[in-house]
C-alpha cells in the first residue's frame, strides 16, 4: 500500500464557474499507476467547492441558479465589510470542500453520468489549489 499526495492548479475565468476535473484526476491515476484504492480531492480555498454530479449543461445552470436563489449577492452581509465576497463564502458553507472517490482497475469508479467538479464561487482566479491524496496499491 502507498500514499501519494499531488496538487492540481486550476484557473477560472468567471465569478461562478463549474470546472470538470475528472480527466485531470484520471490522468494522474494513470501516471502514478495506482490500480486499487481511493483518491481524496480537497480544495484549499474557502470560496470554492468539490462536488460530484452529472456534467449536463442544463443541470449545471440550474445548480448555479438555485445557489443564487439561496444566497443573494450584496445582501448587507457582515463579511462584506472585510472583502466584499460574503456570498461566495456562504455558498461554500452549503457545499463540500472534498470528495473521496474509489479507484478500481486503475480507473475512477464513478457512476455512468458522474463527473468530479471544482466550483469556483469567487472568480475569476488563477492558481486555485486542489490537493489529491491517493491511497492504494
Amino acid at each position: 500500500m502507498f500514499v501519494k499526495t499531488l496538487q492540481l492548479s486550476i484557473s477560472s475565468s468567471k465569478k461562478f464557474e463549474i470546472i470538470d476535473i475528472t480527466s485531470e484526476i484520471q490522468n494522474l491515476i494513470d501516471e502514478i499507476k495506482i490500480s486499487e484504492g481511493i483518491v481524496n480531492v480537497f480544495t484549499k480555498h474557502s470560496t470554492s467547492s468539490i462536488l460530484i454530479n452529472e456534467n449536463e449543461e442544463g443541470l449545471l445552470k440550474d445548480f448555479e441558479n438555485i445557489l443564487n436563489d439561496l444566497v443573494k449577492e450584496n445582501n448587507s452581509y457582515f463579511h462584506d465589510n472585510i472583502d466584499n465576497n460574503a456570498s461566495s463564502h456562504l455558498k461554500s458553507f452549503l457545499l463540500s470542500s472534498s470528495e473521496t472517490i474509489p479507484i478500481m482497475n486503475s480507473t475512477l469508479d464513478l457512476g455512468t453520468w458522474q463527473s468530479i467538479f471544482f466550483i469556483d464561487l469567487d472568480g475569476p482566479r488563477a492558481n486555485r489549489k486542489i490537493n489529491l491524496t491517493f491511497i492504494g496499491e
